[in-house]
């Protein structure tokens, strides 16, 4: 090169005198012309190929010819003229002597070429969509960069020299300059996006934003102004991409995990085959198989999910790495800056040359790394989405027996903690690989600078590290210990939402909660455990940069006396040391993720590699019959007894089959075999065409009563109109107060048992299906509407007439209409045929109806005379006289709850249909900052007896922390004296000293905050669980159960670990920046001009973004229930979706749900970056502030204090960023001590037990209950539900109410068990007014079975005595009064048998039996009965009518009737009627008046 530039009479390419030792430092000629002009040309045709290729590869639609680009390619060929017109320029002016001008001929050419290449570049961009080019910026950017040192030395020279000897060169030079600057400025912009593309509503920005912009975060920019100006509301958030949809994540992942599954399966069945048949394996055998497949579908999911997202999460880690070789790069300039403030006379143009080198430097550090951050929260986001997707369409698929295993409590679980588990791991994965690298390189630049001393710093590194390593491990164990207890406690809570009515009637609300706290106490001891480890090891990592430096420094000192430790080598290793404190503070911590996130990988792994409903368990086969099962044998499990035994049957198509048998005899899984959803051990079952399918107990969706009834599919006006009429849903309507508008409460919470079960027929007739498998539909409603509905929609003249229809039922009178009727006994089909076939064999079924036919002989006969018009059959006389009133709030009962929100009585009903409507309260985020009251009140629960403490000790850690480092630069600077330093035993005693009373300091700092964390979120979940559990029943009505799980969930869990970890992390990072301040203002005071401003701007950037941040915060929080809740709504209906092949709308549903909250998500971890970025480059300033103050007062600092000033300084980046992100996590996370304190304002129930009332021992003892004037209403505001009752019961009187839906009847029993409290009057039990009493006090001492069993997950001791206070004796006895003795006695466990989750794993029948036995077993004199009778055979409810009429025959019973002879012996009937009495007197009396009573039997056909 040398010898080609002296062919053009330059200089050699390099001279070390004129570059680097002289005051005036210049590159020489020859360097200017070649290396500086080849340099960017070189880099883009390097690099051209691969880009051409990558954009060729992933091209979109094509762009228009903008502006932009059309400017872009004029300056291009601009660009490109110049270089041609210089090289003709040159070959004409010296043409004689060209060979002596090689150089400046060459150089233009090349420009030249390049620039054509970039035009190329820029249109062949244009054709493939590309709107921004990181690789023509780069060219545009170094091109600038190389032209400055020719610039200025063209302008020095123009100075020295004028223009006039070669103008024509200067003003090519210039122009050139100036149109390369203009090229750097429009590559800074992106273009326009191609017109045919549909532009998203709200479009997220960073679509349209340019390379640049997306490197610096600008194109945030928008959303933090608009969230600073007002608080930000959903619909200010954008869209997704299109690329972070679950639509686009879980379509591709799905294909992926199938493929993965089956090799899984085939691998399984594989080692399953080697196992000789008949042999098992040992036990141990079998759990290792167990737990090796856990292993392996973990790995599975992690392979799945790397081949989806690794590609673009390895563009992270390529960020990371370049980061990484800034971060070493910075020490080694530190120590140049040292080198030159050590050095008498060097030129300060090199300080500031370093100064400015390590502004450079860190800011590109701070680019590269939240570039890598971003992609890491991105992927964490696709993750999360995808897991989501999988886990929620294989709820949708799980086999029955699979499902059993595992409760909804748990699957919601894996949505919430372990995809949590799994965003962490993507963001800390690289630290378990990278830490290491990281450690290795630090501790050899260590070696450079002290020799073999460095190897004490390994030494320390290795003591450390297995503590850690030992103190993760032990917290991984406590951290499942703890989840163990978290999801057993969250499993219990659902169960006690949804059975709080049940809670509430028996008073076990005390039991229950004793139990959700116990599981409390332990979570929070293995928690606190935990806390204490997770302090030793932050004390460890704090204190380990001084641990390293003081053996280090130590050992050096103490070898060789010779050995002196100056200003160079003390800060650039404490700087080396202050970068491997990140990767050994990260490693455990990546670790203690990677372990956690592995659980979680085998827990998902596991659920979804569970079994699925095979498809082919029906078939579809095109046969002449509706259905045809032939020598079918079916189990719930693969290994479970067989639940139905040789079933053989053919349904003609348009048949009607009626299926009958006693309690648990098959009848439901008869239905369930046909619709697949048992396991099928032999034969076949088929059906032909499509089915509806109603559950005995109807699954209702949180959603209107029209959107439940459609069920997805579009409203056919006239149809819909004569499906609402058939299944008696008419009347309803007009009592719901915005119709078919009304909101339904989750589970159908403000709907009766019959009202439930109409809306889950009138969904199935909706259908218009082939095949209606009915699952004893009319068990829950009224006997005359019952008739109305056989008549109207299953019979033979219903709109069903020409379906084919399988109906299990108890009730004899529809038995003589069946086309044929199959027996059920123990999973067997013992008899079948026709009701007169059945009959002329006297089998068993014509001795069953001999017997229990009797009492419905007459309700069968068909009416004689004139019959009803359907209107009248429907109930539309008896409808309530306002829609306003009749709020009948449903215990069972045909009746009606609905809560009506928000309505004024004097509204018309016309102006406002969709508040009328609403019933659930939807979780709404809060608007604004945090206030201050907040922290005070969670500061408050700590004690300040704590607080004071943790304050002291932390500014006692940060004063020792700054003593030990000004002692460290006085040692620095210490004179050397004969080559060595005096007293270097005391200045190591004194700098030990110092800093193990730091490490100290720091473990009684984090030990404090822990403990008052703990006190805290115990006392805050101790507060809610009481507000909740006092809480009345209007408000579980009215707040969705999602709302309610998520506060016990992931609220509480916030308040547990992360608030306590945020208030650690921002209080030892603030008194850190104040040490850090301290010591750059005591070494450089000037330095204050720029940190006070500096300041201020930091503050206001931190306003901005905490603003909006907490706003996003809340708004991802409120977005999170929905999908929780339908996870919930959408495991519980399972059945009904696939029955109706609804699963694609669900699964959409499921997809926009997660889609709104990843909305909310995906800006919160972009604010996070926009922010540290900002700040960041402020965090900068001060260390070129430091930088150049120093060297401006190089010749009154000493090296010892510019060494510490500007290490200190280098950390404020990293300060600042910390700060404020655990600022804004706290300030984040305290939203959940206001959504958790949220429910203390709400209304409560009265005390449930009262002081000054001691009621006597045995009350009520002769079981009078007397009502003066009694009235009660639902809401204020509203008519009164029951108006002025007065009405006397005497003891032992058995009292039937009856009457119309919402005519009051369920009211009187709501106001006797005070869920509802009076609006005037009293009631009296035994002479005690019962508005004195604590609740608890009045409702254990009086009974009532529900018409809705419900049972929780536990044994079944404990779901019929909870406190414990009946002996096993008792409890065996009240179980053989129930007709259960002989069922339970055959289990295995006996009363330890535990109930799964709602009590699934026993029939509809027996958990109404085990509620009868509840009763029995409270024996009080006051039974209150809701029609408890309605689920099971007419053979057990005769036997339970004779247990109930001989056991409680000396109490006062009161029985809300919907079949009247089951109180046609009662001593009296009450008739209501719109909230009065309209007629009492005993059942004879009352037929003799023929008035209201009498009509309603002879409609029953009773007379």
């Amino acid at each position: 090169m040398d010898t080609f530039c002296s062919l053009s009479g330059l200089d050699p390419l390099w001279d070390w005198n004129q570059t680097w030792y002289t005051h005036t430092p210049e590159l020489s000629d020859c360097f200017q012309n070649t290396v500086l002009v080849w340099a960017p040309c070189i880099y883009l045709w390097v690099c051209s190929p691969f880009y051409c290729l990558h954009l060729y590869c992933h091209g979109r639609d094509r762009l228009p010819f903008s502006l932009l680009c059309s400017a872009k390619l004029l300056l291009g060929f601009f660009l490109a003229s110049f270089g041609f017109v210089e090289f003709f320029y040159i070959l004409l002016e010296r043409n004689q002597e060209i060979h002596r001008h090689l150089v400046f001929l060459l150089s233009p050419v090349i420009r030249s070429l390049t620039v054509v290449l970039a035009v190329c570049i820029i249109q062949w961009e244009r054709v493939r969509g590309c709107r921004s080019s990181v690789v023509l910026f780069l060219y545009w950017l170094l091109g600038v960069v190389c032209s400055l040192v020719p610039l200025r030395a063209k302008i020095q020279l123009a100075v020295e020299q004028g223009l006039s000897p070669d103008i024509v060169r200067y003003l090519a030079f210039f122009s050139y300059f100036a149109l390369q600057l203009a090229q750097l400025f429009l590559s800074c912009f992106a273009d326009q996006a191609p017109p045919s593309k549909a532009t998203l509503k709200n479009a997220c920005p960073v679509q349209d934003a340019s390379f640049l912009s997306k490197f610096l975060f600008w194109w945030f920019r928008g959303l933090v102004v608009k969230g600073y100006r007002n608080p930000l509301q959903a619909e200010d958030l954008w869209s997704l991409r299109k690329e972070d949809t679950s639509e686009k994540i879980v379509s591709d992942l799905e294909e992926e995990w199938t493929t993965e599954r089956t090799k899984l399966q085939q691998q399984e069945n594989y080692l399953s085959s080697g196992v000789p048949l008949g042999s098992r394996l040992p036990d141990q055998a079998q759990l290792l198989r167990k737990l090796q497949k856990e292993q392996s579908s973990g790995f599975c999911l992690l392979r799945t999910l790397a081949r989806n997202f690794g590609p673009y999460f390895l563009s992270g880690t390529l960020c990371l790495i370049v980061h990484d070789a800034f971060m070493f790069a910075i020490p080694q300039v530190l120590s140049l800056l040292l080198g030159f403030m050590s050095e008498e006379d060097a030129p300060l143009w090199k300080g500031y040359f370093y100064a400015s080198l390590m502004f450079l430097l860190s800011c590109l550090l701070s680019l590269f790394n939240h570039q890598y951050m971003y992609t890491c929260f991105t992927v964490g986001m696709r993750v999360k989405t995808a897991v989501m997707g999988l886990v929620y369409r294989k709820s949708l698929v799980i086999s029955s027996a699979a499902r059993r295993t595992c409760t909804v409590g748990e699957i919601v679980n894996l949505v919430s903690a372990d995809t949590q588990k799994l965003m962490d791991f993507v963001v800390y994965f690289n630290a378990v690989w990278l830490a290491p690298i990281e450690i290795a390189l630090c501790l050899f630049f260590l070696w450079q600078h002290l020799g073999p001393s460095a190897l004490a710093g390994i030494a320390t590194v290795i003591l450390i590290f297995p503590l850690n390593g030992f103190i993760a491990k032990k917290r991984s164990k406590l951290q499942e210990i703890q989840m163990k207890f978290m999801d057993g406690r969250i499993k219990l809570m659902n169960e006690i939402l949804n059975g709080i009515k049940i809670l509430k009637f028996y008073a076990w609300e005390k039991a229950y909660l004793e139990q959700v706290l116990g599981y409390r106490e332990k979570e929070l001891g293995a928690l606190r455990k935990s806390q204490i480890l997770y302090s030793i090891s932050i004390a460890s990592f704090n204190s380990s940069s001084f641990l390293i430096a003081f053996a280090m420094f130590g050992v050096y000192v103490l070898i060789d006396d010779k050995n002196v430790l100056d200003a160079q080598k003390v800060f650039v290793s404490m700087a080396l040391i202050n970068i491997l404190k990140t990767p050994l503070s990260q490693l455990p911590f990546a670790m203690s993720t990677t372990m956690q996130a592995v659980v979680s990988l085998k827990r998902l792994g596991k659920f979804l590699c569970q079994e699925e409903l095979k498809p082919d368990n029906v078939s579809r086969e095109p046969y002449d019959d509706g259905v045809v099962v032939e020598n079918g044998t079916f189990s719930w499990s693969k290994d479970g007894a067989p639940c139905l035994k040789r079933i053989n049957f053919q349904v003609p198509r348009g048949a009607l089959v009626a299926v009958v048998g006693h309690v648990g005899s098959g009848k439901s899984s008869l239905l369930s075999a046909m619709l697949g959803e048992t396991e099928r051990r032999s034969g076949s079952v088929s059906i032909k065409g499509s089915v509806a399918y109603v559950p005995q107990q109807a699954w209702i969706q949180n959603a209107t009563l029209q959107d439940n009834i459609l069920f997805g599919r579009e409203k056919r006006k006239s149809w819909y109109q004569r499906v609402l009429e058939a299944c008696a849903l008419l009347p309803d309507l007009e009592i719901l107060p915005a119709g078919d508008a009304t909101e339904i409460g989750e589970k159908g919470l403000n709907l009766s048992g019959g009202q439930k079960q109409r809306v889950s027929l009138a969904r199935a007739v909706y259908r218009k299906a082939d095949v209606y498998l009915l699952d004893d539909p009319l068990s829950a409603v009224d006997a005359h509407v019952g008739q109305h509905i056989f008549d109207k929609v299953i019979g033979p003249k219903g709109v069903l007439r020409d379906k084919t229809r399988v109906l299990v039922t108890h009730g004899m009178s529809f038995l003589p209409q069946a086309d044929l009727i199959l027996v059920l006994v123990d999973g067997e089909i013992t008899e079948s045929g026709s009701y007169q076939e059945l009959l002329n064999r006297n089998g068993a079924f014509a001795d069953f109806i001999h017997t229990f036919a009797s009492s419905e002989r007459k309700e069968s006969s068909v009416q004689r005379g004139s019959r009803r018009s359907c209107a009248r059959l429907s109930v539309t006389d008896f409808m309530p006289f306002s829609r306003d009133l009749s709020q009948e709030q449903l215990i069972g009962g045909d009746t009606n709850n609905v809560t009506m929100q928000s309505v004024e009585p004097d509204i018309e009903q016309e102006q406002i249909p969709e508040e009328l409507g609403k019933l659930t309260v939807v979780d709404k985020a809060r608007i604004g900052r945090v206030k201050l009251e907040l922290y005070i009140e969670y500061f408050r629960t700590i004690g300040l007896a704590l607080i004071v403490p943790i304050l002291f000790l932390y500014a006692f850690q940060q004063a020792a922390s700054l003593a030990y480092n000004y002692w460290l630069s006085m040692w620095a600077d210490e004179p050397i004296i004969n080559g060595t330093q005096l007293n270097t035993d005391m200045k190591l005693g004194v700098y030990g000293a110092l800093g193990f009373a730091q490490g100290i300091a720091i473990f009684g700092t984090t030990v404090a905050i822990s403990i008052g964390g703990i006190i805290a979120s115990h006392q805050l979940h101790l507060d809610l669980l009481k507000n909740v559990l006092h809480s009345p029943m209007s408000f579980f009505e009215s707040t969705p159960s999602g709302n309610l799980l998520n506060r016990f969930a992931k609220e509480i869990d916030a308040i547990d670990c992360m608030i306590p970890d945020g208030l650690k992390m921002m209080l030892s990072y603030f008194f850190k920046l104040m040490e850090v301040c301290i010591i750059v203002l005591l070494a450089t005071p000037f330095a204050a001009i720029i940190i006070f401003p500096l300041a201020l701007l930091y503050a206001f950037v931190q306003s901005f973004y905490v603003a909006t941040s907490c706003q996003l915060r809340r708004l991802e929080s409120v977005s999170r229930s929905p999908i929780y809740t339908h996870f919930n709504e959408t495991v519980q209906g399972a059945s009904v979706i696939r029955a109706f092949g609804e699963q694609s709308r669900f699964i959409l549903q499921a997809n926009q749900r997660v889609d709104h909250n990843q909305t909310a998500y995906f800006p919160r971890f972009v604010a996070t970056r926009w922010l540290a970025v900002n700040l960041e480059f402020l965090g900068n300033g001060v260390v070129l502030a430091a930088a150049i103050l120093s060297v401006m007062g190089k010749d009154t600092l000493s090296p010892g204090i510019v060494g510490l000033a500007v290490s200190h300084s280098l950390q404020v980046t990293g300060i600042l960023s910390w700060i404020v992100r655990s600022w804004t996590d706290v300030e984040n996370n305290i939203v959940s001590v206001e959504r958790v304190k949220e429910y203390a304002e709400t209304p409560k129930e009265a005390a449930w037990t009262s002081e000054c009332n001691a009621l006597p021992f045995a009350w009520p003892q002769t079981g009078t209950i007397e009502f003066q004037d009694y009235s009660l209403q639902y809401r204020k505001g509203l008519e009164f539900a029951l108006k002025g009752i007065s009405l006397h019961i005497h003891q032992r009187e058995k009292i039937g109410i009856v009457g119309r839906t919402g005519a009051g009847k369920s009211s009187l029993a709501l106001g006797i068990f005070r869920i509802l409290e009076a609006a005037k009057g009293k009631i009296y039990i035994d002479g005690i007014d019962i508005a004195e009493l604590g609740l608890h006090d009045l409702r254990s001492r009086i009974t009532i079975i529900p018409q809705d069993p419900v049972l929780f997950s536990g044994s079944l001791r404990m779901n019929l005595d909870p406190f414990d206070t009946y002996s096993d004796e008792e409890v065996w006895n009240a179980l053989e009064l129930a007709h259960l003795k002989n069922f339970i006695s055959g289990l295995p466990d006996k009363l330890n048998y535990e109930c799964s989750e709602g009590g699934e794993n026993l029939s509809l029948g027996q958990r109404q039996l085990v509620c009868l036995a509840r009763a029995l077993l409270r024996k009080t004199k006051i039974l209150v009965l809701d029609e408890a009778t309605a689920a099971v055979d007419l053979e057990t409810d005769t036997l339970i009518q004779s247990t109930i009429r001989s056991q409680f025959e000396d109490c006062t019973v009161l029985t809300i009737a919907h079949r009247l002879n089951t109180i046609m012996d009662y001593t009296k009937v009450i008739v209501m009627d719109k909230g009065h009495i309209v007629e009492m007197d005993s059942p004879a009396s009352l037929i003799a008046q023929r008035g209201q009573f009498y009509r309603m039997c002879r409609e029953a056909g009773l007379v």
